[in-house]
């Protein structure tokens, strides 16, 4: 598709199974995939609002490489293991969007490839016309 740029952030599973961490369509959509608390290839410790932290921080550096950052995210998704977590999964989320408030879902699924992994987020970013 011509006009699309795709980003990489080299984790392990982008090669493995063929992805891409960040794609920009030309019409100024940022779709950035689902993200963990995976850091240098390694799942990172912690408990559900640290998890979430961690996969946000993914995220942003994807939406870094593209030039965007936090204030250009207009949709966020949270898939999350246990209904126990929402407490501090969103506080997380508020801490992390409360100034931006896009639009979000939080969708309990039953696991993820790693038991020790709670959540997973996806984050949709719009370049609009002062951004660079």
């Amino acid at each position: 598709m011509s006009g699309v740029r795709r980003i990489s952030t080299g984790a392990p599973w982008e090669e493995a199974f063929g992805y891409s961490r960040a794609v920009e369509l030309p019409n100024g959509l940022v779709l950035v995939a689902g993200c963990t608390s995976v850091i240098n290839g390694e799942i990172a410790a912690g408990g559900p609002y640290e998890q979430t932290v961690n996969s946000f921080n993914v995220a942003f550096a994807a939406l870094e490489q593209l030039g965007l950052g936090r204030d250009d995210v207009v949709r966020t998704r949270l898939y999350i293991t246990h209904a126990r977590d929402v407490e501090d999964i969103g506080r997380a989320h508020k801490e992390l969007f409360d100034a931006v408030r896009p639009v979000a879902s939080m969708i309990i699924v039953s696991g993820f490839v790693d038991p020790s992994l709670v959540v997973e987020v996806e984050v949709e970013a719009f370049r609009g016309e002062s951004a660079s």
